[in-house]
């Protein structure tokens, strides 16, 4: 066996290298081809741009696929992706929690660059994405994209914030962060299902409304390349699934009688099955999308990606990785990511190199032929050079700020400050799940890296006073 390079087995120990798609026999799994470490497509020739499809599952944890290594929860679907493309051991939100990382998707930069990214989450309807600030979807579009939102937007309220605001020519979904599934109820207590700037009634589970739109988006005959940001919110809570309309009934009654919060986070109910379900639902939608995909002629020149929006939460499963949703230890910001492109990259292919959420911004708009604003400086790298040309991942720093929490990734090594305001050091090669603190053996990396993290923090906008 050819010698492995630490990081890769770091990478491997907290996937589970798990290679096959579920629901295959034994016999079939064996026969399959294995996974090999990523390398670009040798002579791969510049063609059209290529449509992008970037699905966000919500709270959706490290390992709560099948091909991340979850041992009860089925995804026949986004395995099948994984297969097709490249699945990504050591990929990162941009935070430990929902608007946040938007923020830091679609305007490329850290999310402490905007006054509306210190939110964390977006609670209010003062607090939002600047319009005036250049997306992924308004440098896109200016390159001559077709821009579309379905699903999940949280970067801000109306009448001030909104998609059809910073870039996207269509929106259809939530401006909140959470909603009953059937009543639509939200976080600020009222209806959260809008077309544009206007309402829109359907009082059916959400998902199944969400994937019907995405379905028709992607089916279209359009006339010039695409960008689809298709944001679910499951399996945030509550712990709804489509056989649980009279449990949704009875949270809506909750968020009538003003008990918003104590009713969408659903603290009395789920379970590890219902969990469960709500994730194969998620993975049944993605199918039926890149199945119209497919249908519609334009799967070989799409590049699709997949990922979530920060770690898990009460019921997911995130071994090895210690920590969950809303914090800077692994679980709460290392997360399932896949890409597949059939025109430009082979499939079966893993690869362990770091990467955050802003890199993403950066990689498509190179692969749009979009530029980025030179006054609004991307904090991310594109990837275009590693996944097409076979060149090195740039070497940087990945930086993350929560009130309370830091944390940065160097390499192997992570430095990473608690709430309690204690600092650590840890080597993620050798210890995924965070619990040989190597702070008082290594000093002087430690040193290092608190402050390579505030240099960073020093031109970020501090956060007003709680």
């Amino acid at each position: 066996m050819p010698e492995m390079s630490r990081r890769a087995f770091g990478g491997l120990v907290g996937g589970g290298a798990v290679t096959a798609v579920a629901g295959t026999s034994a016999t079939a799994e064996a026969a399959a081809p294995a996974e090999r470490p990523f390398k670009a497509r040798a002579g791969g020739r510049p063609g059209r741009r290529p449509n992008v499809l970037f699905i966000l599952g919500d709270d959706l944890g490290w390992a709560d696929l099948s091909s991340y290594g979850s041992p009860h929860i089925r995804t026949p679907h986004l395995d099948r992706l994984a297969a097709q493309g490249v699945r990504f051991t050591n990929a990162y939100a941009g935070s430990a929690t929902c608007s946040p990382t938007r923020f830091s998707l679609y305007t490329g930069r850290y999310p402490g660059r905007t006054k509306g990214g210190l939110a964390e989450p977006i609670g209010n309807r003062t607090q939002g994405l600047d319009p005036n600030h250049p997306t992924l979807a308004s440098l896109l579009k200016k390159a001559g994209y077709a821009t579309a939102l379905i699903g999940k937007w949280h970067c801000g309220w109306l009448p001030d914030y909104s998609p059809t605001k910073s870039g996207w020519d269509e929106f259809f979904g939530n401006f909140g962060g959470a909603l009953e599934y059937f009543s639509k109820l939200g976080q600020l207590g009222d209806y959260d299902l809008y077309e544009g700037d206007a309402t829109y009634q359907d009082l059916r589970y959400y998902t199944t409304v969400l994937t019907e739109r995405a379905v028709e988006y992607v089916g279209r005959d359009h006339d010039r390349p695409w960008l689809l940001n298709l944001n679910f919110t499951i399996p945030h809570w509550p712990w709804l699934t489509e056989d649980d309309e009279e449990t949704g009934a009875e949270i809506a009654a909750r968020i009538r009688a003003g008990n918003v919060l104590g009713g969408l986070r659903h603290n009395d109910g789920g379970s590890v099955e219902k969990y469960k379900e709500m994730v194969e639902s998620l993975d049944a939608s993605v199918g039926k999308v890149l199945t119209a995909l497919r249908r519609s002629g334009q799967e070989e020149n799409t590049v699709v990606v997949f990922a979530s929006d920060n770690g898990g939460e009460r019921f997911s499963y995130q071994w090895p990785l210690s920590g969950a949703k809303s914090e800077l230890l692994e679980g709460g910001i290392r997360v399932p990511t896949i890409l597949r492109w059939p025109a430009r990259i082979d499939g079966r292919q893993v690869s362990h190199e770091p990467v955050c959420s802003p890199d993403w911004t950066a990689t498509l708009l190179e692969l749009g032929g979009a530029r980025p604003d030179p006054a609004y400086p991307l904090d991310g790298h594109s990837l275009a050079g590693y996944l097409l040309r076979g060149e090195d991942v740039p070497e940087r720093d990945l930086f993350w700020r929560v009130r309370g929490n830091r944390a940065l990734r160097r390499g192997d090594w992570k430095y990473y400050r608690d709430a309690d305001g204690r600092d650590h050091l840890f080597d993620l090669a050798a210890d995924a799940r965070e619990q040989a603190d190597l702070a008082a053996a290594r000093p002087e990396l430690l040193a290092q890296l608190k402050a390579a993290w505030e240099k960073t923090d020093s031109g970020l906008l501090p956060y007003p006073a709680s």
